[in-house]
């Protein structure tokens, strides 16, 4: 796990951005405090930083070069089955100097291009060069767990992990008002866009090539569309995937550093602690809770898991002095805006873990595989049951009449009532962006002075809800618009800020396949959600799992703007010089926002508030 960034020269003007090599490779640190080194010739610079998981030596330092110095590699990520591949690449005569994977990664691609892609399994983002045919290529794992970020104009080709190598590059820092939109309804940025213009991601499961001046874009995995589903015994597709499962957490416990497991309570988590703690002798797991609120907090289920599978436990708990301590911290590490507040404790969660180990497992990806959130839930009601969508009509009147907000269960269930109602209003593709989204396109427009008005990018991204047909169809847009965009993202920049490396065994690619091979009724029903993975282990995990509500990684948002962080939100968001010496936004919706807050009937507008405030501590980080 490492961050790495690099540039192309196109012509002696791009050549002088190779001095910024060294600057963009520094801003990186964090991702990678063990080591650091550059590679630089006349059309071609690679930066790498490191962090030391696999062949801790110095003979694994990045950039790594083979074959007198003809192909060159910086990567980020860990390749799980490269042992199996290192012997492949032996039986055929190639000689290694480290036990690394990154080796194996550069020797495979020397042997086969473009084609290794086919073989790896694991995660990652890479850039490759080749000295002899003069020629980039660079690589993003199937589900977006690693990112990329790239820029290219007449003069060269930038690319890193993280937007503040990019600026260190040398690029304009310009406000990408398409991505504004976008980010003020979801609280996230979806690729390809990125909030500096011109800087896009590099989208899942998608490569580069690089050759005399052209950039060719491809795709080389797609999520499958298995029309036929092809497990129709329920057994035995509980028995492959605890198979698939099992082969997926061994891959994810090779390091030769110290690992362990993020632990929250729910499911997910459980189900890997569980897998994992029959592969280890002392499974070290870590979960996190809030002292002071204890609708949110889960730490006790944590502990009945841990207690259950004989884990060497850490809880922590948090209070709000200590939340606000760190939050200056969490909002530097956040280098494109990006306002999933459950950020805040991964963060935290993720530097109390790497006090102890520098890997850790997580739970990551099943609720999009499987089917786990409330929204799944209603919508396949609403595709399905008619009572439901009749008893939600009947309560709306009601629901809309009652305070609505996240922090308590009468208050959350009004709200979801008032939200699925309109839902059931709208077709497929605008119902699915409806429940992604924490504002509408009306109120947005409002809180801009410039509303950006073409939605063809919306649009594209919806468009395969057009032929919407199960689940899976719901499912696979989650994997592949939510899933890397907002929480493998937050995972990554979290885990990353502290130098902790993070594995998401649900996201072997070999077990995805599985899961959607599976038709929707496996997955949910009535009175059920992710019901083969809950089926799988519920004569494992404790009893107690099965009989309580999901909240999923929430924050008392709310009362902590209210109170702990109303002084930061005073100085950097609801001040009207600051607002109108911007000339993005409007003071008079500001304050309609600010007045809602603090209201009775708060809603989603904690959501809307903390992702302006966000915006604005970037803001005047890297563009003022």
């Amino acid at each position: 796990m490492c961050g790495i960034t690099g540039i192309l020269v196109f012509n002696e003007v791009g050549r002088f951005n190779l001095t910024n090599l060294e600057k963009a490779t520094m801003a990186l640190a964090h991702r990678g405090p063990d080591n650091h080194g550059t590679y630089v010739n006349h059309l071609v610079g690679l930066g790498h930083r490191r962090l030391s998981i696999i062949d801790t030596s110095e003979n694994a330092n990045q950039p790594f070069e083979i074959m007198d110095g003809r192909y060159i590699i910086t990567f980020n990520g860990e390749i799980f089955n490269y042992q199996t591949l290192r012997k492949e690449l032996l039986s055929k005569g190639i000689q290694f100097k480290s036990d690394s994977d990154t080796e194996v990664l550069l020797h495979l691609y020397a042997q086969e291009g473009i084609g290794c892609l086919e073989k790896l399994n694991g995660f990652f983002a890479f850039a490759i060069y080749d000295t002899r045919e003069k020629s980039l290529f660079i690589a993003r794992d199937r589900l977006g767990i690693k990112p990329l970020l790239f820029y290219q104009d007449e003069f060269k080709f930038l690319f890193a992990s993280e937007m503040s190598a990019m600026m260190a590059l040398g690029i304009d820092k310009a406000i990408n008002h398409e991505a504004l939109n976008y980010y003020l309804q979801l609280n996230y940025t979806p690729a390809p866009l990125t909030m500096i213009e011109g800087v896009k991601k590099l989208e899942p499961g998608h490569y580069i090539f690089i050759q005399n001046g052209k950039v060719d874009i491809q795709r080389y995995y797609n999520i499958p569309a298995d029309e036929e589903n092809t497990f129709t015994d329920y057994n035995v597709a509980k028995n492959q995937l605890q198979v698939l499962l099992e082969k997926s957490v061994a891959r994810r416990m090779i390091a030769d550093v110290p690992l362990g497991c993020f632990l929250s309570g729910g499911i997910d988590s459980s189900v890997i602690t569980a897998v994992a703690s029959g592969q280890t002798q002392s499974l070290k797991t870590f979960s996190i809770g809030f002292e002071s609120n204890k609708f949110f907090d889960e730490t006790h289920y944590a502990e009945l898991v841990a207690k259950k599978f004989k884990t060497d436990h850490t809880t922590i708990k948090l209070t709000n002095d200590e939340i606000t301590s760190h939050l200056a911290d969490i909002v530097d590490h956040i280098d494109e805006p990006f306002a999933d507040s459950s950020a805040i404790p991964v963060y935290l969660l993720s530097k109390k873990t790497r006090e102890h180990v520098t890997v850790a497992l997580s739970g990551d990806g099943a609720d999009e595989i499987f089917s786990g959130y409330n929204k799944h839930a209603a919508w396949w009601k609403i595709e399905n049951n008619t009572k439901f969508k009749a008893l939600i009509a009947l309560a709306q009147p009601f629901a809309k009449l009652m305070p609505k907000s996240r922090s308590g269960k009468i208050s959350n269930a009004a709200r979801q009532v008032v939200r699925f109602a309109e839902a059931m209003k709208l077709s497929p593709a605008n119902r699915y962006w409806f429940l992604a989204s924490f504002t509408s396109q009306s109120k947005v427009d409002d809180l801009l002075t410039k509303p950006f008005l073409n939605n063809e990018q919306r649009i594209s991204w919806m468009n395969s809800m057009n032929n919407y047909k199960d689940m899976n169809d719901f499912l696979r847009l989650d994997s592949e618009f939510v899933l890397p965009n907002d929480m493998l993202k937050k995972v990554d920049l979290m885990s990353m800020a502290n130098s902790l490396e993070v594995r998401v065994p649900f996201l072997d690619h070999e077990l995805v396949d599985f899961v959607f091979s599976l038709p929707e009724s496996m997955k949910i029903n009535s009175s059920i959600r992710k019901r083969i993975l809950q089926d799988a282990y519920r004569d494992i995990l404790p009893s107690e799992l099965y009989n309580r509500p999901k909240k999923g990684f929430e924050i008392p948002l709310l009362d902590w703007l209210k109170s702990s962080l109303k002084n930061e939100l005073t100085t950097h968001l609801f001040d009207r010089d600051l607002i109108e010496s911007q000339g993005l936004f409007s003071w008079d919706e500001v304050m309609a926002l600010q007045k809602q807050l603090f209201s009775r009937n708060p809603e989603d507008s904690h959501a809307r508030v903390w992702g302006l405030y966000v915006f604005q501590k970037w803001f005047t980080k890297y563009l003022e």
